[in-house]
C-alpha cells in the first residue's frame, strides 16, 4: 500500500491534466489539481525550509568544518524569510487602502525584499557565474586537443565565439572591407550562433521533450516506479 496509493494518486492526477488539456469538458478538473499542486508545493517548501535549518543549525552545535558558512545560511535564510513575510516597505494594495502593508506587493519596487533581491541576490549570482565562466575557459583551454577533424572543428569554433563575443574580434577582423564583411569575427558569430546553434538546440530541445513524455508515460503507467522509492507493497 505504501507504494500503490501514491503510485495511484499520481497517475490519477497526471491523466486528469492530460485530459483538462485537449477536452474542454474536464478544463475545471484540471485547475482543480493545479490548485492541489500548489498547496503540496507550499508544504514541500515548508518541509525543505525546515530540513535545511536542521541539517546546518546541527552543524553550527558540532562546529563541524565549515560551520561559519552554515550560520551565514542560516541567518540569511531567517531574514528573507521574515522580511519576504512581513512585506516590510510594501505599500497596501489599491483595493484595499485602509489596510496594512499586508495587502502589498512584496517584490515592488522599494520593499526590503526587492532591496535584498537588487543589492545582494543579484550581485551575488553575477559573481558566482562570472567565476564559473573563468572557470569554464581554463577547462576547455586545457582540454582541447585537435588530434582529429571534430575536435579541430570544434575547437576553431569555440576560438571564433571567444573572440566574437569580445572586442578582440572586432579589432582583428574589423580591417575587411564590406564586400567580404560576412568574414569579420563578430559576423560569423552571429552566424554560428543564428544558424548552427539553433539547430543544435532545436535538435536536443525535440530530443528533451521526445525523453520527457516517454519517461512520464511510464511513470503514469505504473512501468517506473523509481520515485517511490525501495520496498514491496
Amino acid at each position: 500500500m505504501k507504494r500503490t496509493v501514491p503510485f495511484l494518486i499520481a497517475s490519477i492526477a497526471g491523466f486528469v491534466l492530460i485530459f483538462a488539456y485537449f477536452i474542454p469538458y474536464a478544463e475545471g478538473w484540471g485547475e482543480s489539481v493545479s490548485i492541489w499542486f500548489d498547496v503540496l508545493a507550499a508544504i514541500a517548501f515548508i518541509l525543505g525550509g525546515g530540513n535545511l535549518l536542521k541539517v546546518h543549525i546541527k552543524k553550527i552545535s558540532k562546529q563541524e568544518a565549515g560551520w561559519a558558512y552554515s550560520g551565514i545560511t542560516v541567518a540569511a535564510f531567517a531574514i528573507t524569510l521574515f522580511v519576504g513575510l512581513t512585506k516590510l516597505g510594501a505599500h497596501p494594495n489599491a483595493q484595499f487602502p485602509d489596510a496594512s502593508h499586508w495587502t502589498g506587493q512584496y517584490r515592488e519596487v522599494g520593499t526590503s525584499f526587492w532591496w535584498i533581491y537588487q543589492y545582494a541576490f543579484v550581485p551575488l549570482t553575477a559573481t558566482i557565474f562570472s567565476l564559473l565562466a573563468f572557470y569554464v575557459a581554463s577547462a576547455a583551454f586545457r582540454a582541447f586537443r585537435a588530434r582529429n577533424t571534430e575536435a579541430i572543428l570544434l575547437l576553431g569554433t569555440a576560438v571564433i565565439i571567444l573572440l566574437g563575443r569580445t572586442f578582440a574580434g572586432v579589432y582583428l577582423t574589423g580591417w575587411l572591407p564590406d564586400e567580404v564583411a560576412g568574414l569579420r569575427i563578430e559576423n560569423l558569430t552571429v552566424d554560428i550562433m543564428r544558424v548552427f546553434n539553433t539547430a543544435g538546440n532545436r535538435a536536443i530541445m525535440i530530443g528533451i521533450a521526445l525523453g520527457t513524455a516517454s519517461v512520464s508515460l511510464k511513470i503514469l503507467l505504473g512501468v517506473d516506479r523509481s520515485y517511490l522509492g525501495s520496498g514491496d507493497d
